[in-house]
């Protein structure tokens, strides 16, 4: 296996730990709008997912109407919901630096809003190590699990997708790195992670952000 010429890490669930907190509070407004969930499955099939996706599919799939604000609203609401008990993921600075002192380029993304990362990687301190490349769901037409956020990452950053590793942490973008023909490793730490849906995904599965120093070749 050959050393990665681009390191393209995920955002939400793998530099930072805002799943929790972000899929408890759209439990809350699904339920209130009439759609019945939980906070179980929300964190199961709405991660790593951008709003407007969660919404188009709610919308094409039941009666229920969030509203044409529903995704102004959300975003409006981010840097209340994550004020307070953001924490990066325990070790991926580690693995960050790692990849820095092998001199290997490495990017953020996600289908997060640039605005969403200033707040949750600034809160964290990982946001100058990402300044120089950050990547959102905005900036394309169709985010994950298709392929077109990584794609146009790799162009930006100026390599080809076989030349690139992704770090993931959702199913939807496993199949998104994976669609762009790009290797996955995907982190299941979290207790909510969606293993098995990881795994069909095509991922290369971890639990530790120390094992992945062990699994991608930096040096």
């Amino acid at each position: 296996m050959s050393i990665p010429k681009l390191v393209i890490f995920d955002c939400d669930g793998i530099l930072v730990d805002t799943e929790n907190l972000a899929n408890r509070r759209l439990a809350e407004w699904f339920v209130a709008a009439g759609y019945p969930t939980t906070f179980e499955y929300c964190r199961k099939y709405f991660s790593g997912r951008s709003m407007a996706s969660v919404q188009k599919e709610i919308e094409e799939t039941t009666t229920v109407r969030l509203g044409a604000d529903f995704v102004d609203r959300w975003n409006a609401g981010l840097p209340d919901l994550f004020a307070h008990g953001v924490e990066a993921i325990p070790y991926v600075r580690d693995f960050i630096e790692a990849v820095r002192a092998a001199g290997i380029p490495y990017c953020v993304a996600t289908s997060a809003r640039i605005s969403k990362m200033h707040i949750t990687l600034g809160q964290t301190g990982l946001l100058p190590l990402f300044e120089h490349g950050m990547f959102s769901s905005t900036m394309v037409s169709r985010g994950k699990p298709s392929p077109d956020l990584f794609l146009h990452a790799a162009k930006t950053m100026g390599f080809v997708p076989a030349d690139c590793i992704v770090i993931e942490d959702s199913v939807a973008g496993t199949q998104a790195g994976i669609a762009a023909g790009m290797r996955v490793y995907s982190y299941h730490g979290d207790p909510y992670s969606d293993r098995d849906g990881l795994a069909s995904a095509g991922g290369v599965l971890f639990d530790d952000m120390r094992e992945l120093a062990g699994l991608v070749p930096i040096h």
